[in-house]
């Protein structure tokens, strides 16, 4: 559906300069722009690429507004941010068909709101409840007494184990596995046999949180797992039980969390970071990728990185590769 200039500034609450009756139909980058397209810049020195190319519309920062242009300029300090919320209104999904797929099946006693999707091949096993306007994907699997809130999107083949809970616009991309059994065993000194600790927790996932293909969040052992509101976790991230996530923490692809870590809000997290149990990171910390973070150890330093393993201050980090290198070269 085509949008004018006027309209998608008054949604991001960018300045329009120009011809705000442009009609704008997509997005693209600006190697890709084609008429209909809102193309954005973050850097002024790649406004005039911008203006040539093939976009009917550019968001720029406020420093472009001297520009001399025959394109609409929407102008906003974080232009990135701007465009991300254009994304949304140009680039929404067509409409998934409402109801039930004939293939799929849906136990008797599972409560679904109205404007409920649900694709080929899907179970909704009993007790369970899904929320207004929540897509279910083909190949689902939601277990018994599972909770699943409004405009939540589920991609074909996740898995649901019984009684986690989901909040609002939760999106679970495919192949994730939510609720399964934390990694919890108790060794018998005597024979050396591991026996298997009980794992009847709880699982709580918040509001507005996003979950990438192929990630695992196991259950509490005997408490609840929970991810706060507006985290972000990509693919192959594991999550151990007992773990907490605060809220709008961002955590990169093939990391792994052990039992009972604590990650407090804001935090983020490079790919391939290894978190040992019974950690606590500290809010606003920077964790770069291939961290190692040793059991029962506590981060802190909002907005400060932290690398290497064990992880450190990165300044500290370069100076003590630079003392290696400088050792390597006597020899």
């Amino acid at each position: 559906m085509a949008r004018s200039a006027k309209e998608i500034a008054d949604l991001v609450q960018a300045r329009l300069v120009g011809d705000g009756a442009v009609q704008l139909t997509g997005i693209a980058s600006i190697s890709l722009a084609s008429a209909g397209d809102l193309v954005f810049v973050e850097d002024e020195r790649n406004l005039p690429q911008a203006i040539a190319s093939g976009a009917s519309a550019i968001i720029a920062p406020p420093s472009a507004d001297s520009r001399a242009n025959s394109k609409p300029l929407l102008l906003h300090p974080q232009p990135r941010l701007a465009f991300a919320r254009a994304a949304q209104l140009l680039c929404a999904r067509a409409g998934r068909k409402r109801g039930i797929h004939p293939s799929a099946i849906v136990h008797r006693s599972a409560q679904l709101a109205v404007n409920v999707s649900i694709d080929e091949r899907a179970v909704i096993r009993e007790g369970v409840k899904i929320g207004d306007r929540t897509w279910i994907g083909s190949g689902c699997v939601v277990g018994a007494h599972a909770v699943i809130g409004q405009a939540c999107e589920l991609y074909p083949n996740v898995t649901i184990y019984p009684g986690v809970r989901l909040g609002n616009r939760v999106i679970i991309h495919s192949g994730a596995v939510l609720g399964s059994d934390g990694f919890g065993y108790v060794r018998d000194e005597q024979t050396g046999r591991y026996q298997k600790f009980p794992q009847i927790g709880r699982l709580e996932i918040e509001d507005d949180v996003e979950i990438g293909a192929n990630a695992t969040i196991d259950r509490g052992a005997l408490d609840v797992t929970r991810i706060s509101r507006g985290t972000k976790i990509d693919n192959l991230v594991h999550v151990g039980h007992n773990v907490q996530i605060g809220e709008d923490v961002v955590i990169a692809a093939q990391t792994g969390l052990s039992g009972s870590a604590v990650i407090e809000n804001n935090v983020v997290m490079g790919g391939q970071v290894g978190i040992a149990d019974h950690v606590r990171i500290e809010a606003g910390a920077i964790l770069g990728a291939q961290s190692g973070i040793p059991s029962k150890k506590v981060i802190r330093g909002k907005g400060v990185v932290f690398w290497g393993t064990p992880a450190r201050p990165i300044r500290e980090y370069l100076k003590e590769l630079a003392i290696l290198a400088r050792l390597a070269k006597k020899e």
